[in-house]
């Protein structure tokens, strides 16, 4: 009997007939009746151009998807034909992107189309209005968003009725845990790309997060009206900067201004935008011009897709001629799989091409039913579960959000399991609190509309439940326990002291704050007498300073932005430190000896070890030992920041048998740290960050010489017609003011963002300085 294997879907999925092994490899013959094929040889030749590429992620995704799947078809048998049905109207979905690609504009328009707004209000439109979603006052002033805002809407397709819990993330790269948090409780997200500038920075880390939480993507290109739009350089892009496979499932009817409409490449057809607001869809053949680039995208989008599903690969490789549901079949296995993006375009502003988006969120992204979520059981050693979206099953739901409402704390919540009614009570696994559902709403924006229960997959919002931003609850009869989102480090500390003497505000806005916000962080220096805030860039701590004034009338004034540094070393060192201390009565001693060195690897966390033979130091003087490493990591001896990546052994030591206890052994610690640290090559580690900037060609030799004065090292630049994206690592500390820089050298039309890349040492005359200043301040307080 003839053996049938499949070549891997980098090689296209081939089916093979024979395998004849050779140590760990094997070499497949291709089955007889697909030699000759052409087919096979095209699929080989695209292979050539984008398997290589995408080969390793895809296997990856692919591997891992399909491990899931098995477990998701296992729960779903498990449904009741109710919950199916449900689950099956039911999209959890983000709009993400760059910072200006247009994701509010995106979702106006999504809004406006699906009924739930009456008429459409710009990001600064000239009634000054605002758009839908930028619901703050600050948000419509600057043009961005800074808060994510959640809505719910429905779209009718096939006479069904979907309903969209959609979320409008912000771009800028300071309130990137706004999207973190989203995409976590998110099943589907729409990637809005710009047609000019195609993948940009913010883009690549939105598609990490995504590759983070396992979020499937459909991506759309916007701006398609603007000059120097290239949606195909775009998807090329998709294919190599994210590493995604990714084809057009549209082309668009003419071009920038001239842009009248998008052909569907899967229906072949042509449609257009109607009505004073684009709200009449109307289809006709596609125009003779396009004929032949409709073809040929629809052969690359097919090809595509035989790469990365195994049913469409067998069809292509029969020369077989794929029908509609056929290929929409295969764009939804492989998107829900992670293994591939189908791409559509148009312009929200021009009002084009959004509602083939919203059709393609009903028929490419899944529902909640086709993801798998799971929790740790608490009450049995944190073992992991599969969570189940029914509502017969004991609810359990996660706190994604909190936001200070004019009624109190609003809590957003995404129920995974079960139901949550209005009057019922649920617990905080966090803290084993009981509390009370009050009130239960589903938002739009600002708005909220009441509801008395929301079912599996939903997301909705409760008034009075006190917790804090990432907590699990559940009905009681279970303890799940959700696990938390990623939280990157703050980079950029001040100080900050209100004006006046009104320090309950000052203190109501930092606890608020630092309960929305996982990346705000406070803290009180005891020696400068200041109240330190930290964030993820300079907008991110100026935007929160402004709050403060507006929503709680308290006017700071602030510090000079400062870098958080980090000390290591380079070389290890030994230790033998004895404490002693007599003062009347008992006193203290500890003597402790082991090694100092840096942490092997990419781990840059702290290690604390003990290697004690015949119980020199008994363990609870070693937990105290440990405290001491703790508490010395917190502030190093170069410039009184935090330590990085350093190993503390310690492997012998004496005590006394009155005069040792753990404050003893922990002094001893932080003593022998400190002075083993400063022999082992101490350094400073600054924050260091990815640069990207954009600007007009002609100011590319000025921004170039700017970079280059603030020992930024270029990494990259990619030139298109009419600007030129540059990216650079550059240190933090040179960046302060550079967006006042940015705007002299290019006449104010160069913008630019910044993300946390690594930490790494500074130059020697940096180093001295900092030491020497810190020293300064030191003596001054003495």
């Amino acid at each position: 009997m003839a053996l049938s294997l499949s070549v891997s879907r980098s090689m296209g999925l081939l089916q093979m007939r024979t395998a004849t092994h050779i140590g760990k490899r094997s070499i497949l013959l291709l089955d007889e009746r697909y030699r000759g094929n052409s087919n096979t040889s095209r699929l080989l030749n695209y292979n050539n151009l984008y398997g290589k590429r995408s080969f390793h992620s895809t296997r990856e995704n692919s591997s891992e998807y399909e491990e899931e799947k098995v477990i998701i078809d296992e729960i779903n048998k498990k449904l009741t034909p109710a919950d199916i049905e449900h689950s099956k109207k039911l999209r959890n979905i983000g709009i993400s992107a760059h910072i200006d690609s247009g994701k509010t504009t995106f979702t106006e328009r999504v809004l406006y189309y699906t009924g739930r707004i009456k008429a459409i209000h710009e990001v600064r439109g000239r009634d000054n209005v605002g758009a839908k979603m930028d619901s703050m006052d600050l948000e419509r002033e600057k043009g961005i968003t800074i808060q994510s805002a959640a809505t719910y809407c429905s779209w009718d397709k096939d006479n069904k009725s979907y309903q969209f819990n959609l979320i409008d993330t912000p771009g800028h790269i300071d309130f990137t845990t706004e999207v973190e948090r989203a995409l976590r409780v998110l099943d589907g997200a729409v990637l809005v790309v710009c047609a000019v500038s195609g993948v940009q920075s913010q883009t690549v880390t939105v598609d990490n997060q995504m590759r983070r939480y396992n979020v499937p993507r459909v991506t759309f290109i916007n701006k398609m009206d603007r000059m120097g739009a290239d949606p195909f350089r775009a998807i090329e892009q998709l294919n190599l900067k994210l590493k995604i496979p990714a084809a057009a499932v549209q082309i668009p009817i003419g071009s920038e201004s001239e842009l009248k409409g998008i052909v569907d490449l899967i229906n072949n057809e042509a449609v257009f935008s109607d009505g004073s607001n684009g709200e009449i869809l109307r289809k006709e053949p596609v125009p003779a011009d396009l004929v032949d680039l409709a073809a040929e995208k629809r052969k690359l989008l097919i090809e595509t897709l035989a790469d990365v599903d195994d049913e469409m690969a067998e069809i292509f490789l029969e020369e077989k001629e794929p029908t509609v549901e056929e290929i929409k079949g295969a764009i939804r296995r492989a998107t829900i799989a992670r293994k591939f993006s189908p791409v559509l375009m148009g312009s929200a502003l021009a009002n084009t091409g959004i509602q083939p988006v919203l059709y393609a969120i009903v028929d490419y992204l899944p529902n909640p039913s086709e993801v798998l979520n799971t929790a740790l059981d608490v009450a049995h050693e944190e073992k992991k579960v599969n969570l189940i979206p029914s509502v017969q099953e004991p609810f359990v739901g996660l706190a994604f959000k909190l936001e200070e409402g004019k009624y109190g704390q609003l809590t957003y919540i995404r129920v995974y399991q079960g139901r949550l009614r209005k009057g019922s009570f649920i617990t905080n696994i966090q803290n084993g609190k009981k509390v009370k559902v009050s009130r239960l709403v589903r938002m739009h924006s600002e708005e909220m509309e009441d509801v008395e229960e929301v079912g599996s997959g939903e997301i909705c919002a409760t008034f009075g439940i006190d917790c804090a931003s990432g907590n699990t609850f559940t009905d009681g009869s279970v303890q799940y326990s959700m696990s938390s989102m990623y939280v990157p480090d703050s980079v950029v500390s001040l100080s900050i002291t209100p004006k006046g003497k009104d320090s309950t505000n000052f203190s109501k806005a930092l606890n608020r704050f630092q309960k929305e916000d996982p990346t705000f962080k406070v803290k009180f220096d005891p020696e400068s007498k200041e109240t330190i805030i930290s964030g993820m860039g300079e907008l991110h701590l100026e935007i929160y300073v402004e709050r403060m004034k507006r929503e709680y009338n308290v006017e700071c004034v602030t510090g000079k932005p400062q870098v958080s540094y980090r000390e290591s070393i380079l070389s290890s060192s030994e230790f033998d430190y004895t404490h002693k201390k007599q003062s009347g009565g008992a006193g203290q001693f500890a003597r402790v000896m082991g090694t100092l060195s840096p942490v092997e690897g990419e781990k840059k966390a702290n290690e604390f070890e003990t290697a004690i033979v015949g119980g020199a130091i008994p363990e609870k003087f070693l937990a105290a030992c440990n405290k001491g490493f703790e508490e010395a990591c917190e502030k190093g001896p170069l410039i009184g920041h935090r330590v990085l990546n350093v190993k503390m052994l310690i492997n012998d030591g004496a005590i006394h048998a009155v005069d040792s206890n753990e404050l003893a052994f922990k002094t001893a610690t932080i003593t022998a740290f400190r002075n083993s640290f400063l022999k082992s090559d101490p350094v400073i580690l600054e924050p260091i960050m990815n640069v990207s900037v954009t600007s007009p060609n002609e100011f590319q030799g000025n921004v170039i010489s700017l970079l280059n004065k603030l020992q930024a090292v270029i990494q990259d630049t990619e030139n298109n017609h009419d600007e030129f994206t540059l990216k650079a690592e550059c240190p933090l500390s040179s960046m302060f003011g550079f967006v006042t820089s940015l705007r002299a050298s290019t006449q104010g039309k160069g913008e630019f963002s910044l993300e946390f890349s690594h930490y790494a040492p500074t130059l020697p005359n940096v180093q001295k300085e900092l030491i020497a200043e810190y020293k300064k301040q030191q003596q001054s307080k003495n």
